[in-house]
């Protein structure tokens, strides 16, 4: 049954998202053709760096608790993890934006942008030797510039108070993946700082997801991205 661990947190991430998304309320399912295009893009992206990490050594995965079964040389749960985990955040957001009409002021949003894209861009001048470092704060940084200062998304606000209910979904499935361990990080290539079991760049890596995916989300629900 070990075999089936990661597929399992893979089925439980997005179990409850599709089953509450027939909600009269919410109606979550009249969204999902909103999500299938960004959803591809962004999935494109970041599974071309899974592969780019796997090949170098910046993560592998524990053959005990996996299928087996590969696409591109990633175990088919890791490209499922790219399902899962942004339609199961899609939903948060979807769900806080009816249910809660409360959103952090527009100067703290720019306060909060302005210092992760400070803190991100001294990682990528610091820390550029380390391929998972790199490459996260050095996607992150730009998008939050573009969305932030040349859009100006309206929606970031609400994008951060979903980013922060996420975090608990977050700390149980990740904590999951890197306590058992499925899978394993080298410590070369990352900060070396854990929260937990989580690597630090994983809550950043986990924006640059969120970000992307909902930025699409909104391009092709609302026909641009700046509402």
């Amino acid at each position: 049954m070990t075999h089936y661990a990661y597929l399992f947190i893979n089925i439980a991430t997005v179990f409850f998202p599709i089953v509450l998304s027939f909600d009269k309320r919410v109606a979550f399912y009249k969204s999902w053709k909103f999500i299938w295009p960004g959803m591809a893009i962004t999935g494109f992206i970041f599974l071309a760096w899974d592969i780019l990490f796997t090949l170098n050594g910046v993560w592998s995965f524990n053959p005990n608790y996996i299928l087996g079964l590969s696409i591109a040389g990633l175990p088919l749960e890791e490209v499922l993890f790219f399902l899962t985990v942004p339609f199961a955040c899609i939903f948060i957001y979807q769900c806080l934006n009816y249910y809660v009409k409360w959103k952090p002021a527009d100067f703290i949003v720019g306060v909060m942008c302005s210092a992760t894209v400070v803190y991100s861009l001294l990682n990528c001048c610091f820390n550029y030797h380390k391929l998972y470092t790199l490459v996260t704060f050095g996607t992150l940084a730009p998008l939050l510039i573009y969305i932030q200062f040349v859009l100006r998304a309206k929606w970031l606000n609400r994008f951060f108070m979903a980013y922060a209910v996420t975090l608990i979904p977050f700390y149980i499935v990740n904590g999951i993946l890197t306590g058992v361990p499925i899978v394993l990080y080298n410590n070369a290539q990352n900060l070396g700082t854990r929260v937990g079991t989580i690597p630090l760049e994983d809550h950043f890596y986990l924006m640059a997801l969120l970000l992307m995916n909902i930025a699409f989300f909104e391009y092709y629900r609302k026909g641009k991205a700046v509402n």
